[in-house]
């Protein structure tokens, strides 16, 4: 187990609502970790629909998941918040005097004051091809999520799956990337139709390739790095696609996983909460965005940033108790130094 870390408030959730959690726990002068399963931060906004426009974002008639995320960093960066990425919260328990413990399943151990759940439909994990030894490359060469894709410049990149994210991220990293090629296991992909042509008509310019009718098979490499990934056909018909990095994006499995026994109250697979507070059954811990329910809510990303901020407001008196809050607008108070 790592040293104990410790903090005002832990987040659990890296999409847009728990981004924006961060901000507003800033404005009220408290620290924030954020732990979220996905090695990138974002949530579905990264995982599934990086360049897919929203269009029910204040102020933004129109804006990418991914241009969405960015934004959010940039606005809670200020506050200097800690991202523990690929971490599972598995375990929650009460710390004497206040507060939780929270430990994952890779050994990183945090205590904070108080929690705010923003798992969205609930622990989120990448749907793992069964490649052979898949687990030494993560993080090195193989990726579930993408965060920024100049990691990927010039690099040669295989790229799993065929639907909106696949297809998404191999029109996005043709631009930089040395070499990309698609594997699906059929010709014909699950995608928005104007990608889907985008797609084509990069590989007749031959920026992509399109190995169809193939599917995963095996990996190639040495100390976390690739060198090729085996690919195969139903028939049996193999090929050695060189490559750097694997992208498999298979889609993700969304459960409330360890969070149902963590005693909270919940109604259909979702926490119920005070719609006030957003208090859950348990003292000190808070939930807003999809995983929450209570009469008349709506699972938009703009109620969701409302939710952050009336529960930051929430847990201020846990992490300042001697302070009174004077609520201001930030037009007036400006960010704390």
């Amino acid at each position: 187990m790592s040293e104990t870390q410790s903090t005002d408030i832990a987040i659990i959730g890296a999409g847009p609502v728990g981004l924006f959690a961060v901000f507003e726990a800033g404005m009220l002068e408290m620290r924030c970790h954020v732990v979220d399963a996905l090695d990138a931060p974002g949530g579905q906004c990264t995982a599934l629909y990086p360049e897919k426009p929203i269009y029910d974002i204040p102020g933004h008639p129109e804006i990418g998941g991914g241009a969405l995320v960015e934004a959010l960093l940039a606005q809670a960066a200020p506050f200097a918040p800690v991202y523990h990425l690929g971490h599972r919260i598995e375990r929650l328990s009460p710390v004497a005097g206040g507060g939780w413990r929270l430990e994952s399943d890779k050994g990183l151990a945090l205590e904070a004051r108080a929690v705010i759940v923003a798992a969205g439909g609930g622990m989120f994990g990448p749907n793992r091809p069964p490649l052979a030894g898949i687990e030494a490359y993560e993080g090195t060469s193989v990726f579930y999520a993408i965060a920024r894709r100049e990691e990927f410049r010039d690099q040669r990149l295989v790229i799993g799956g065929g639907g909106d994210s696949a297809v998404d991220w191999a029109i996005s990293l043709a631009e930089v990337a040395k070499s990309v090629q698609i594997v699906h296991r059929r010709p014909k992909f699950r995608a928005a139709p104007e990608s889907v042509a985008r797609l084509h008509a990069l590989a007749d310019a031959g920026q992509v390739e399109l190995v169809v009718p193939y599917q995963l098979a095996g990996l190639e490499g040495a100390e976390g790095r690739l060198s090729a990934v085996v690919v195969r056909t139903l028939d049996g018909e193999v090929r050695r696609l060189p490559a750097d990095v694997l992208l498999p994006f298979y889609g993700l499995s969304t459960e409330l996983g360890p969070i149902a026994e963590w005693g909270l109250e919940t109604e259909h697979n979702l926490v119920s909460v005070d719609p006030a507070r957003f208090s859950t059954s348990a003292p000190d811990i808070f939930a807003i965005g999809d995983i929450v329910t209570y009469p008349g809510k709506l699972k938009l990303i703009l109620c969701g940033f409302s939710e952050a901020a009336m529960a930051t407001q929430a847990i201020h008196p846990l992490v300042h108790p001697s302070e009174a809050l004077h609520f201001e607008y930030s037009t007036t108070k400006g960010l704390p130094t």
